[in-house]
């Protein structure tokens, strides 16, 4: 099992970075318990070189190789495909993700295009001083989801201006070691192969557009050569959703997609 936790913070072991340290720890003893072999690696965002998004739509219209900023991006959306989960962490700046995170999500746009994470679990954290942190972690879902991530739970943490590393663990340990107990158990029961009704009606709402696109689009060969718009496709991903779901999502969106398209 390999987890991939991203860090979207430049300030090294603050508020954001010691949760993620609990969540590690217990990410390892949880695999320790199961005898599961486990990679966990942290990105911090700040460390790698991702420049902001200048939107010219090269990456739509002619393949995300040939975004014209030579930068980390590929080789972090590579360790993103390669791990079986991702831990997407964030602090809240004036009720929203950082700066940081938002130039990550902005940077993987294409992707709401071609979800191709669809298959993997990913979990949502934000932390506060003290203000809410709902709209943060909604940011988050947006685009994992769009992205095709099964999210397998999201957690806010009032944590303060800087919360000592003991206070953390008193605090907030027990709530840090549910989150990775959630992230630990959804990849390893495969939660991400039970796709939820939402996430199967909005396939069938992209496979709709898709399959009326102007088909000389890089969009459109996509969806033709990984299959999805066969209309015996009913996900980006082999899934076990049941056939009644699976009925009801394809109507649902169906019905929707004629209102969007």
């Amino acid at each position: 099992m390999r987890i991939l936790i991203c860090v979207g913070s430049n300030r090294r072991n603050g508020n954001t970075d010691r949760i993620v340290g609990l969540i590690a720890a217990e990410l390892r003893s949880l695999a320790d318990q199961h005898q599961a072999p486990l990679e966990v690696e942290t990105l911090h965002l700040g460390s790698v070189e991702i420049n902001p998004c200048r939107g010219c739509r090269a990456c739509f219209d002619r393949g995300v190789d040939k975004c014209p900023l030579k930068d980390d991006l590929l080789e972090v959306k590579g360790k993103m495909v390669q791990a079986d989960g991702l831990l997407v962490a964030s602090p809240v700046y004036v009720d929203d993700v950082s700066g940081l995170t938002k130039n990550w999500i902005d940077r993987l746009a294409h992707v709401c295009h071609r979800p191709e994470f669809a298959g993997k679990c990913a979990y949502l954290v934000a932390t506060t001083g003290s203000t809410p942190a709902g709209h943060a972690l909604g940011t988050l879902f947006t685009a994992l989801s769009t992205w095709g991530f099964h999210i397998a739970g999201q957690a806010g943490f009032k944590m303060g201006a800087l919360t000592a590393p003991d206070q953390v663990e008193s605090r907030h340990g027990p709530r840090a070691r549910t989150v990775a107990r959630q992230l630990f158990t959804a990849i390893h029961k495969k939660a991400a192969a039970y796709p939820s009704l939402r996430a199967l009606a909005v396939f069938r709402i992209q496979q709709r557009y898709w399959q009326a696109a102007e088909q000389s689009s890089l969009d459109y060969r996509i969806w033709r050569e990984r299959g999805w718009l066969d209309p015996r496709c009913s996900f980006y991903a082999p899934n076990k959703a049941g056939a009644l779901k699976v009925a009801l999502a394809r109507l649902a969106g169906s019905a929707i997609s004629g209102f969007v398209s």
